[in-house]
């Protein structure tokens, strides 16, 4: 990946409606050019996906919580397999520690939160913590300089 392609990634998380022809000329490359480094980047999997960020509070889901669950009581691949299509959480990852899952969720109010309490139960311990503020989110992420500079 070379600066240019760094550069193509961070206007991209800027603005993902960015049309291939501004994105030539903020690069000072022809068209087919990007349009070639965007494919490379999308078949490396550098790009996974360009999708909307849709703010929870602006369809309803006004908390944002984390949710830890631990001593999870059935196998990890069922635990994966139920949460995976879930439509109140918005990101697991099986972490090391006491804690064996950390869950990002958006639900509608406390009622909402209880049911889904309830539901997690039945896999194992959780503990629950509400987002009272994000000071960092949906932050853009570029490769890491350390590895350039050895």
């Amino acid at each position: 990946m070379d600066n240019i392609d760094i550069q193509l990634l961070d206007i991209l998380q800027n603005d993902g409606r960015i049309t291939v022809s501004e994105l030539s000329k903020a690069l000072s490359l022809s068209r087919p050019s990007v349009t070639e480094r965007l494919t490379r980047l999308m078949e490396k999997g550098v790009i996974s996906r360009i999708s909307a960020i849709v703010p929870p509070p602006k369809v309803g889901r006004d908390l944002l919580l984390f949710i830890q669950v631990s001593q999870v009581k059935v196998p990890y691949a069922e635990f994966e397999n139920m949460i995976v299509d879930h439509p109140d959480i918005l990101e697991c990852h099986r972490i090391t520690g006491v804690v064996d899952y950390l869950l990002k969720v958006a639900v509608n109010d406390m009622e909402h939160l209880r049911r889904l309490s309830d539901e997690l139960l039945k896999y194992g311990n959780i503990n629950s913590s509400i987002v009272l503020k994000s000071p960092i989110s949906n932050k853009k992420i570029l490769p890491s300089m350390e590895d350039k500079n050895e």
